[in-house]
């Protein structure tokens, strides 16, 4: 399979969110505990497989650039989403981070294919909860099952193409893989942080569903010791 249809994974996996969440809503346990393990499996890609290539290709500036620009650009994504209320805002909100999803799993596939495996692992299971929340939020304003996933689907469309432009970064100089690598992880953290955690602890939680955030990294350690 090729590195481009990989990606179509996680597109399908915001479809299929959606989905379940206009069949029947999701309990906020339950989107908790999703919360938690996609933030666990999120950051152990991260760290496990991007952050130890930008350390062997020993490229300071590029880091600083690279990190500089996720970092400006998160900012700026979270100042438009409390800038932007209503459906049309929310829809732009998630259109751009699905979008740099899929540029981010383009950029892992450029650091090779394990990398590129886990983390379609890693983000499937993210946009998985993104497709669940969109159509939560969506269903409020837009009344017909139909027409939620047809946005919903026009989304996910933004993550093959997301992929389709960092992909080719294998092809570019050291200096800018590390660039790009730099500002993967920056934006993989952000979601983490800022984002997976921080909705996840907006409710009352049990420690089971704490413990799952631990679940996911282990998971992905795995993974990544069976891929060899």
């Amino acid at each position: 399979m090729s590195a481009w249809m990989y990606t179509l994974i996680p597109a399908v996996a915001v479809v299929l969110g959606a989905a379940a969440a206009v069949w029947r809503k999701p309990s906020a346990a339950f989107a908790g505990a999703i919360q938690h393990f996609a933030a666990g499996v999120v950051f152990a890609a991260a760290a496990g497989e991007l952050l130890p290539d930008i350390k062997h290709r020993q490229s300071a500036w590029a880091v600083i650039l690279g990190g500089a620009a996720g970092i400006l650009l998160m900012l700026l994504i979270k100042r438009l989403g409390e800038t932007f209320k209503g459906t049309l805002g929310l829809v732009a909100m998630v259109a751009v981070d699905i979008f740099i999803d899929g540029l981010v799993l383009g950029i892992g596939f450029a650091a090779g294919a394990k990398q590129g495996f886990l983390l379609t692992v890693a983000l499937t299971t993210e946009v998985l909860f993104l497709g669940l929340s969109l159509t939560g939020e969506l269903s409020e304003s837009i009344r017909k099952p139909a027409n939620v996933l047809a946005v919903v689907g026009g989304v996910a469309i933004l993550l093959p193409l997301g992929a389709a432009v960092g992909i080719p970064v294998s092809h570019l100089p050291n200096f800018w893989i590390a660039a790009f690598f730099s500002f993967g992880l920056v934006a993989l953290l952000y979601l983490v942080t800022e984002e997976l955690l921080v909705e996840a602890h907006s409710a009352p939680e049990k420690p089971w569903v704490t413990s799952l955030f631990f679940v996911g990294f282990l998971l992905i350690l795995l993974l990544d010791e069976l891929a060899g």
